[in-house]
């Protein structure tokens, strides 16, 4: 056994993604197919049906990575490899252009293309003005956006993004584990977006809207998050990132069914890239590098440690 649980832990050190990937989706992916199924009995709900079982999908999907990220850590590099995940997530020390940035970052491009947008139509009106109760909804996103900024983050950036950054360069990264996050919700677009197509054809609809979401803007998005986690070292400020990216979508994404729901989701694609464009154009800013990175050999407390220059 212990033979076993020895080649195990040596597998996840040299291929930490590989054991991440699989890991992260059978738990998510399983746990919103099992709740699915015993909600609605069967694996074809409706957006309604679907809906309804979000106080028990959403919380187990959320696991996946938190679980994954944590249990691995442990795997590979025990106690060392706990003490590093915490002391990432305690790094508040970054400066305030790093809090500034990460809290602003999502909101600010999200308000300018929704109101270029809103200049053509009034289905581009944020999500926010449709509500009953604003107070509420501001609160409820609040909460959203911390619960999933927490638990993500401690496995795709506590986990997923150092293992990357080992191989492959800043922006390579953010792209690597953008795709992956992005396929991470699918079920959840599928199911609980059904209703938003707005007579245009599911497939036609969940194609469009998956490049525009998946390869657009949180790829984009990850990208900009692995920089930041980059210069700064701090799973905190991923977490905080992450946080406002997804109260903000719940105030500000337009919720008009049909054409509103592909052009909004391109719009803040082409607005986020261009911020990684803007980055990547600032001389400093290191999104292709590889050298600051500590490239040590399965250390529990240097194994996602950067250093800064």
């Amino acid at each position: 056994m212990e033979d076993i649980m020895g080649a195990v832990s040596s597998s996840v050190r040299k291929h930490p993604l590989w054991w991440y990937v699989p890991l992260t989706f059978v738990l998510s992916w399983g746990a919103i197919v099992l709740a699915v199924w015993i909600s609605t009995g069967g694996l074809s709900p409706t957006p309604d049906q679907f809906r309804r079982t979000v106080p028990v999908t959403v919380p187990a999907m959320l696991l996946g990575p938190a679980v994954a990220g944590m249990a691995l850590t442990g795997m590979a590099w025990g106690t060392a490899g706990y003490r590093s995940l915490w002391s990432r997530l305690l790094a508040w020390r970054v400066g305030l252009r790093w809090y500034l940035f990460a809290l602003l970052v999502a909101p600010v491009t999200m308000a300018v293309v929704v109101l270029v947008l809103r200049l053509s139509s009034p289905d581009y009106s944020p999500g926010l003005s449709a509500a009953a109760d604003k107070a509420a909804t501001v609160a409820l996103a609040a909460v959203l956006g911390a619960v999933t900024g927490l638990f993500e983050e401690i496995g795709w950036t506590g986990f997923a993004t150092p293992a990357a950054r080992r191989r492959f360069s800043v922006l390579r990264t953010g792209i690597l584990v953008g795709v992956l996050w992005g396929a991470w919700h699918f079920f959840v677009s599928l199911w609980g977006g059904g209703g938003t197509n707005g007579g245009i054809s599911a497939g036609t609809f969940m194609s469009l809207w998956v490049l525009g979401v998946f390869a657009g803007q949180l790829t984009a998005f990850r990208v900009l998050m692995a920089w930041v986690y980059e210069r700064t070292g701090s799973l905190l400020l991923a977490a905080l990132m992450h946080a406002s990216l997804t109260a903000f979508q719940f105030i500000l994404n337009p919720t008009a069914p049909g054409v509103p729901q592909q052009v909004y989701p391109w719009g803040y694609a082409a607005a986020a890239w261009l911020v990684v464009g803007a980055v990547a154009l600032a001389g400093s800013a290191g999104l292709t590098s590889r050298s600051v990175w500590h490239q040590s050999r399965g250390v529990g407390n240097r194994y996602a440690t950067p250093t800064h220059p």
